[in-house]
């Protein structure tokens, strides 16, 4: 490769970090004094055992609810537990016994408190059983 070949190359690769990493930037946590407050969940579902690669994930955000199609009413059980995922009341529902497992993933604040939440279930009705539609990225 010749010198003017590998400045065009590396400039090249600059200029495609340098994009790569404003779309990181923009998709970064913001600091809680930049978000004025506002409740905020990064949440991810895996499903599958640990060698599993389908996961999804999406920015909740709940001033005002957006992020999934059931942002609203994931704020709102949010909001009644005070951002504790695992003390969100368990729906009385009857779940099939089919080992499907699935692991979710919350990281974010609520009322500026950091959140952190990681839990697996046995499939995805025991999921949805325990954390409402905080996990509901399909719906």
């Amino acid at each position: 490769m010749t010198h003017t070949h590998t400045a065009t190359a590396l400039r090249r690769a600059a200029r495609t970090g340098l994009t790569a990493a404003a779309v990181l930037l923009a998709a970064a946590p913001v600091s809680a004094g930049d978000r004025s407050g506002g409740d905020y969940l990064y949440l991810m579902v895996t499903k599958g055992d640990s060698r599993s690669s389908d996961t999804r994930g999406t920015l909740l955000l709940c001033d005002p609810p957006q992020g999934h199609g059931r942002a609203a009413e994931a704020c709102a059980q949010l909001d009644a537990a005070d951002g504790d995922i695992g003390a969100l009341p368990a729906a009385d529902v009857l779940c099939p016994m089919l080992y499907a497992p699935v692991t979710v993933q919350a990281r974010g604040q609520w009322n500026g408190r950091p959140v952190e939440y990681r839990q697996s279930f046995s499939n995805t009705c025991l999921m949805e059983a325990r954390t409402g539609a905080v996990f509901a990225l399909e719906s």
